[in-house]
């Protein structure tokens, strides 16, 4: 047969694939290459200058091409932040502050995951090296709620950082911490303190702090040094996903109170921090973790 014949034949034996399929195939490529191209971008500028911002306007239309990507999943960042609405207080405040709520798990990851795996529920502890108000104690911190774990934006957001600091280590397993923090003022508070250990490491490898949300308070501008203690840069985390990056063996990090807009009614300041640390260390280290941010 001759070839011209063989190719009109083979196509008349094995159709195409349906528009559909040809469309799905085209949302995950873009899916990937949209949170490739924003993991690329990340990685270039904490690699620079040891921290970086990304805000929601980069971060969200990501989400929402991933959401697609996967089965038209939600785009649930809402859903996720409902779990800040039911943190217990924190009883190990060293200077008797009533201002901080949070909950807490522990994860591991092999390199290369994209996902990660829950731990059984542990205390935290970081040595007063890097905590002198909280640390040198096993904190005992009541669990991250399954639910909040099983969402799109905690499933998005892990990828991402997984991907980003992955890249920064590609060889690393990790130890991987999660804190839900709420930080309260009004009624008798007049005050909140996001991170009352004032500027400082958390002695791990990386930290990634992401915003829930924030209902009517000011302040709490995020402060970024070097390790002379000198300012790179000042930021506030505004909108939902709004985020920063450190590397914890480079810089410190800190935010000022937060005060409440209307003194008439509460406020709050709401934070994802998920901090990730070699797991190489030996035995007998602290595996560190946060302390406030």
């Amino acid at each position: 047969m001759p070839a011209c014949c063989f190719g009109f034949t083979s196509l008349l034996q094995f159709p195409a694939p349906p528009l559909a399929a040809i469309l799905m195939t085209d949302v995950l490529t873009h899916d990937v290459a949209s949170l490739e191209t924003l993991s690329a971008s990340l990685v270039d500028r904490l690699a620079r200058a040891g921290y970086l911002l990304a805000t929601a306007g980069e971060v969200a239309p990501i989400f929402r091409d991933w959401c697609v990507g996967r089965a038209h999943r939600t785009p649930d960042c809402a859903e996720l932040a409902r779990y800040w609405n039911d943190l217990a207080p924190d009883r190990f405040m060293g200077d008797g502050g009533r201002y901080r709520r949070r909950r807490h798990a522990v994860f591991s990851a092999v390199a290369g995951a994209r996902s990660l795996v829950r731990k059984p529920h542990q205390a935290h502890f970081q040595t007063t090296n890097f905590n002198q108000l909280n640390g040198g104690i096993e904190r005992h911190f009541e669990p991250v709620d399954e639910g909040a774990l099983a969402t799109n934006a905690f499933d998005f957001l892990c990828e991402l950082l997984l991907g980003v600091f992955g890249r920064c280590a590609p060889e690393a397993d990790w130890h991987v911490e999660m804190h839900q923090f709420r930080i309260e003022v009004g009624g008798d508070i007049a005050t909140g303190l996001p991170t009352p250990e004032g500027l400082h490491r958390d002695g791990v490898d990386f930290v990634a702090m992401v915003m829930m949300g924030r209902d009517n308070v000011r302040e709490g501008i995020s402060h970024i040094h070097d390790l002379d203690r000198r300012e790179l840069a000042a930021f506030t985390l505004a909108e939902p996903l709004d985020m920063a990056l450190v590397d914890d063996t480079r810089v410190l990090h800190g935010v000022t109170p937060i005060v409440a807009d209307d003194a008439t009614r509460p406020g709050q300041r709401d934070l994802l921090v998920l901090t990730f640390k070699r797991r190489e260390s030996a035995p007998d280290q602290s595996p560190g973790g946060a302390s406030g941010v």
